[in-house]
């Protein structure tokens, strides 16, 4: 099987968090909102200030907000900010790694294909579009929502 990392799948629901509010939000909040612990958010907004994908500012009203707009971040670059460059097998062009049959490998440079496409793939879906999915889906965003009368 396939499949992102738990680091990416709580970095891509970081990232809707602080897209469907558009307000400056500490560490500390996106944890509550999220349920993923401070201490992997601070990790992870770490990776993602790196990468562009979010603004940090300091001082008491800082936090974080998105470094870009939600059109133009994609699931190829939450993947690339958290996990490294998208490479399937040790072989491929993007590969930070090194096979040990490398040499004599007849399918080595083979994978390059499939993962231009898995990439090309994956930056085809926006952060825009995960928001809007949510939406599809009748989860309303935080703003959209009816305050919360209190029965005394």
């Amino acid at each position: 099987m396939f499949k992102v990392n738990k680091l990416t799948d709580y970095a891509t629901v970081v990232l809707i968090s602080i897209a469907r509010t558009h307000v400056v939000r500490s560490s500390q909040h996106i944890s509550e909102k999220t349920g993923i612990p401070l201490p992997t958010v601070a990790k992870l907004m770490k990776s993602l200030n790196k990468a562009g994908l979010v603004n940090s500012q300091r001082g008491a009203a800082g936090g974080y907000t998105l470094g870009r707009v939600p059109t133009k971040i994609t699931l190829a670059d939450v993947i690339q900010a958290v996990e490294g460059p998208i490479a399937l097998t040790a072989c491929a062009d993007t590969s930070d790694e090194h096979c040990s049959i490398e040499s004599v490998c007849p399918v080595q440079g083979r994978w390059n294909r499939v993962n231009s496409a898995v990439r090309a793939a994956l930056a085809e879906v926006t952060l825009a579009d995960m928001v809007a999915d949510m939406n599809t889906f009748g989860i309303v965003p935080p703003a959209a929502q009816p305050p919360v009368v209190m029965a005394e």
